[in-house]
């Protein structure tokens, strides 16, 4: 009993989320934070979720995939964020970093009591059932799909920093959209609303 009531740092560790900024070797009309980045990850990959089970005869856990979307990027507590040039330019550097970013999380992790770490654990690394991959896939598809979006604002600010990534990160979704058509539907049905002014988006203009 006694061990259940010792102190944790593991939700104020996550809670600096919001001191780590994305984007570090751009220059940005508006900074992003990995707490912002997760939000949006979540969102959209419980929307991938959704979409894949009513309109395309799965059955993933909508609700799980937005958790795993929230925590997808929480070892960059710990690692930063690295910039996309850099961790996928060298397939020995990716490799490396992917090692870094599992022992990121295992020390995350670590930070729980100890009755509650599979719990998260099972977040972090999940289970390797058809289903459970198909949901971990989508949530890399909302992670492609927040990058995105965030370089249709830059873009719609007048940064056209952003223009060589926008172009990159909408071959990769379209990529993605010919082969996860719940992909297409988000980028056919949501997507184009991104940019518009609130009186647009709620009819008022």
């Amino acid at each position: 009993m006694e061990s259940k009531k010792k102190g944790s740092h593991f939700f104020a560790t996550l809670s600096r989320m919001k001191y780590i900024e994305r984007w570090a070797l751009m220059r940005n009309a508006r900074e992003e934070t990995l707490s912002e980045h997760s939000l949006d990850v979540a969102v959209i990959a419980h929307a991938l979720c959704v979409l894949a089970n009513r309109r395309h005869g799965h059955h993933v856990d909508a609700e799980r995939a937005a958790l795993v979307g929230l925590y997808h990027d929480a070892s960059e507590i710990i690692t930063g964020d690295m910039p996309t040039p850099v961790k996928y330019g060298d397939e020995q550097i990716l490799n490396a970093y992917k090692d870094v970013e599992i022992r990121a999380e295992q020390r995350l992790l670590d930070l729980l009591p100890e009755d509650l770490r599979e719990d998260y654990e099972d977040l972090f690394f999940g289970g390797d059932d058809a289903e459970e991959i198909y949901m971990r896939k989508l949530v890399k598809a909302a992670d492609k799909l927040s990058a995105l979006i965030k370089c249709m604002e830059e873009e719609e600010a007048g940064n056209r920093e952003f223009r060589t990534a926008k172009e990159s990160i909408w071959a990769a979704v379209q990529r993605m959209a010919a082969d996860y058509p719940e992909v297409s539907d988000f980028v056919d049905v949501f997507l184009p609303s991104y940019g518009k002014t609130l009186d647009q988006l709620l009819g008022r203009d």
